[in-house]
């Protein structure tokens, strides 16, 4: 086959800002999952919670993350309803640097699984989208050209996402305006996203084009940089997406990323 592009593109991050519908929707779950928590939470706090998920949201790496994010932020302002030993003291810069140690403790002192927390986050999305779709798309948006990015490519395009792929589906229909085919949408449940890109690089039809891998998690690029099998795919983090100034100054000093821009990214897909 001749030459041409292949892009592998993460969703959230990358096209879609979807903080405000998973920061509101986390707050719906965790009142399911934990109602005394939220006994003493008024408007105000939930509101305070909501802009600081905002600002945490660089390290969620899968949805239901953020009712363990929302129930410790509660847990911080409200001492009487604490049961994790990390909440006393602790700051949202400490969150941002030490997620990944947090979350198997708070999993583990809450005696929470994986799996049931998905459940309910995806059951609570589906009611609300279900009821009131207008006001579920409203609480997400595209980034600035990104859409007609989508539209006007003429590449091989395949979304990689650690979001469910029916929501992905929905907010590019629905929001995007884009009937993007379900098949190229690699969503929760369908592997590592390095497992992906290898299948998506092995497929028969895809041999001989160039391949692109475009993230806004710099984490999930430096996995990909440990498999020697994915070293012929491009690897690009976006500049307007859920990471930090220092992460992209680290990604800036490392060879194989690119940084890339808006503008640059509508370019890119052409």
């Amino acid at each position: 086959m001749g030459g041409g592009d292949l892009y592998a593109l993460d969703f959230d991050g990358v096209f879609c800002d979807s903080c405000g519908e998973s920061s509101l929707s986390a707050v719906k779950a965790a009142k399911v999952r934990w109602p005394w928590v939220f006994e003493q939470v008024d408007a105000a706090l939930e509101e305070w919670i909501v802009e600081q998920m905002h600002t945490l949201r660089p390290v969620i790496e899968t949805g239901y993350e953020n009712l363990l994010l929302v129930r410790l932020l509660v847990e911080i302002k409200i001492p009487s309803v604490r049961k994790s030993s990390v909440a006393d003291g602790l700051s949202i810069q400490d969150i941002l640097e030490n997620w990944s140690k947090l979350l198997p403790t708070l999993m583990d002192e809450w005696q929470e699984d994986r799996e049931s927390l998905v459940d309910l986050f995806g059951r609570v999305r589906d009611d609300w989208l279900e009821n009131d779709l207008s006001g579920w798309i409203g609480a997400n948006r595209f980034y600035p050209g990104t859409a007609d990015a989508l539209k006007l490519s003429s590449s091989e395009l395949y979304i990689v996402t650690t979001k469910q792929s029916r929501f992905t589906g929905a907010l590019l229909k629905e929001l995007a305006g884009v009937d993007f085919p379900s098949e190229r949408i690699y969503g929760l449940g369908t592997g590592p996203k390095v497992k992906v890109l290898q299948q998506l690089q092995e497929m028969p039809q895809h041999q001989g084009l160039t391949l692109h891998f475009i993230e806004d998690r710099l984490a999930t690029l430096k996995n990909v940089m440990k498999e020697p099998a994915l070293d012929k795919w491009n690897l690009y983090l976006v500049k307007w997406g859920y990471n930090t100034q220092k992460e992209r100054e680290e990604a800036g000093d490392i060879p194989r990323i690119q940084l890339i821009d808006l503008p640059d990214f509508s370019k890119q897909l052409k």
